[in-house]
């Protein structure tokens, strides 16, 4: 997936800032994995809000009727394009890439992470 990858020092002012705007965006949840194979977790189900939590390590998609949840994530890339947010792709401790595609692109302001 072509996009930028969030430095892991980012994650959860990214996806708190980022989850104010995606309450009923429609996504599309796709695990791709040697072991398991490709599957979808959930076809265009209304988002909830994307969380990082640092403590435990977890990213958290809660979707209507689902909490995927995402322990030890490694590398989080976002297809954040100028027409809007359209995909992440998080690589979790398994090398399993989980892919979060949303129905539109997510038009959302843009927020400066300060160092």
């Amino acid at each position: 997936m072509m996009g930028r990858a969030l430095p892991k020092s980012e994650w959860k002012a990214y996806f708190d800032h980022l989850s104010k705007h995606l309450i009923g965006e429609r996504a599309e949840v796709e695990i791709a994995g040697l072991n398991s194979g490709d599957h979808i977790e959930a076809r265009w189900v209304p988002l909830i809000g994307i969380t990082y939590e640092s403590k435990g390590d977890v990213l958290e998609i809660a979707l209507e009727r689902l909490d995927h949840l995402i322990h030890r994530p490694r590398d989080i890339v976002v297809a954040d394009r100028p027409e809007g947010l359209e995909s992440m792709e998080v690589v979790d401790s398994e090398g399993h890439k989980q892919i979060v595609k949303l129905m539109k692109p997510l038009r959302y302001p843009r927020r400066v992470i300060e160092r």
